[in-house]
């Protein structure tokens, strides 16, 4: 079963951030439920994004979990570093980790939530031995390193089998969607089995980001 209510994760990734202040606070009176913050160190992907200082700042000023996602190499060095910094939720990269059930029992071992995000070419077949010991599964519905990409159609039918994988361990794993997410495909990665909603360019390059937020929460 899918949320009846999804979980909203705007990402920070997409906002100005000349006022990141301002910007963060604008999440702050929205119905997001967490701010995805996508940290990128142009190894792992070909960007770079930002990284402890700037998740610090926006910590600061949030009200709300900070969902961070590591876009990185070696994510193990810096795991307790963004703990610090304020994130709530840490997400490794299933490619980035060749000992991953070492890095959930680190992130887990300092209090934080662990996610693991699975590139569009990664079959969720690889998490069927680490499923229960994972709090969030991320899948990327575009290559990830950059913004305001067209969403892959082929993440429909790999929630729905990471769903069925998640059910069969009774696991309480969320399923999260990043990459191109919209009012137009929302409703249908919610009934494919997803709980969370990431989205970007859709919700800061609107006309209104919190009527925007409040659209995909009633979706």
């Amino acid at each position: 079963m899918s949320n009846p209510s999804p979980i909203i994760s705007p990402s920070i990734l997409a906002a100005d951030f000349a006022n990141i202040q301002s910007e963060v606070e604008l999440l702050n009176r929205s119905e997001a439920d967490w701010i995805h913050v996508d940290v990128m160190d142009g190894v792992f992907v070909p960007n770079i994004s930002f990284g402890i200082p700037v998740c610090k700042a926006i910590h600061k000023h949030a009200e709300k979990p900070l969902d961070v996602h590591l876009m990185i190499v070696n994510p193990e060095r810096y795991v307790e570093d963004f703990a610090k910094a304020g994130a709530e939720i840490i997400t490794v990269h299933y490619e980035a980790c060749p000992h991953l059930h070492r890095n959930l029992q680190q992130i887990k071992s300092i209090g934080c939530k662990a996610g693991v995000s699975l590139n569009p070419h990664t079959n969720i077949d690889v998490l069927e031995d680490t499923i229960q010991d994972i709090d969030l599964v991320l899948i990327m519905s575009v290559n990830p390193g950059f913004g305001g990409q067209k969403f892959i159609e082929n993440t429909y039918a790999k929630i729905t089998k990471l769903r069925a994988m998640i059910d069969a361990a009774g696991s309480s794993t969320i399923i999260e969607i990043d990459g191109g997410v919209n009012a137009d495909n929302a409703r249908r990665l919610l009934d494919a089995g997803a709980d969370a909603l990431v989205a970007g360019s859709f919700v800061f390059r609107s006309d209104n980001p919190e009527e925007t937020i409040a659209k995909l929460k009633a979706v």
